[in-house]
C-alpha cells in the first residue's frame, strides 16, 4: 500500500514519462507518484508554474537532466511545498558559453528540418557506450518521436534561459540528493558533488558503468537510491 507521501518525477529534454517507468513501477509502495509531461511553457518559470498548478500541496521532487532544472525552478517558486529534492544527471549552474552555443546550433538545425540528425548526434553522449544499440537506445528514440521537434526546441530555449541555482541550494533546509552516472557525457561528477556540498542536508551518489540516462541504464540502482532518499534522508 502506498504511503501518504507524494512524489513528482520530472523527465529530461528528450524524454516523456516512459523514462521513469522503473521508478513508477517500484516506488509506488512508498509514494503516490505522478510524472508531469512538461511539454508546455516557453521558460523554466512557466514550466514550473504549470507543474505547481497541478501538484499536491506537499511533495517530494526528483528531476532528471532538464527535469533537474525544472525541479530547481519549482523549488525557487514554492520551496515550502517541497519536502525533499533529488537531482539526477543535471547541474545547479547556468549554461557555460559552450553549452549555450551548442543549444543554439541544435535549435538552428531543427529549424532547418534536421531534428533526426541532431538526435542521432546526441546518442553517443546520452548513453554509456555499452548501451548505444539495443532496446534502450530504441526506447530513447521512441520517446524523442513522441516529444517531437516543437517541444524539443521549446525545451532547449527554456533551458538556455534558466537561472543559476547555487544560492537556492545554499538556502535549502530539505534533504537534497545528487545522483549521476560515472560516465555521464552531459553533466559532470563535480557538478553533482557541488549540489550535495551546497545543501546543508545534501548527499551525493554515483552509479558505476552508467552514462547520462541513469534511470533507464541502471534502473535498479537508480530506484534503490531514490528509495533510500525518500525513506531515510533527513
Amino acid at each position: 500500500m502506498a504511503s501518504d507521501q507524494n512524489l513528482l518525477l520530472i523527465p529530461g529534454l528528450v524524454c516523456d514519462a516512459a523514462v521513469w517507468r522503473h521508478q513508477v513501477a517500484h516506488l509506488g509502495d512508498v509514494a503516490e507518484i505522478s510524472v508531469p509531461p512538461v511539454t508546455e511553457g516557453e521558460t523554466m518559470v512557466e514550466m514550473a508554474r504549470i507543474v505547481l498548478d497541478a501538484a499536491p500541496p506537499k511533495f517530494a521532487l526528483a528531476g532528471f537532466s532538464m527535469g533537474g532544472y525544472i525541479a530547481l525552478e519549482i523549488f525557487r517558486q514554492a520551496r515550502q511545498r517541497v519536502t525533499r529534492l533529488a537531482l539526477l544527471d543535471t547541474s545547479a549552474r547556468a549554461d557555460t558559453p559552450q553549452k549555450a552555443a551548442w543549444r543554439q546550433t541544435a535549435i538552428a538545425a531543427c529549424e532547418r528540418g534536421e531534428f533526426a540528425a541532431i538526435i542521432e548526434g546526441m546518442m553517443p553522449i546520452l548513453m554509456h557506450p555499452d548501451q548505444q544499440s539495443g532496446p534502450l537506445s530504441q526506447l530513447v528514440r521512441d520517446m524523442v518521436s513522441r516529444v517531437g521537434v516543437e517541444a524539443f526546441v521549446r525545451r532547449h530555449r527554456a533551458i538556455g534561459m534558466r537561472q543559476d541555482s547555487r544560492d537556492l541550494l545554499r538556502a535549502a533546509e530539505q534533504p537534497v540528493r545528487a545522483i549521476c552516472g560515472r560516465q555521464d557525457g552531459m553533466s559532470t561528477i563535480a557538478e553533482h558533488v557541488e549540489i550535495a556540498e551546497l545543501a546543508s542536508h545534501g548527499r551525493f551518489s554515483i552509479i558505476e558503468q552508467c552514462g547520462h540516462m541513469t534511470i533507464i541504464e541502471r534502473p535498479q540502482a537508480a530506484t534503490a537510491l531514490l528509495r533510500d532518499w525518500l525513506l531515510y534522508d533527513s
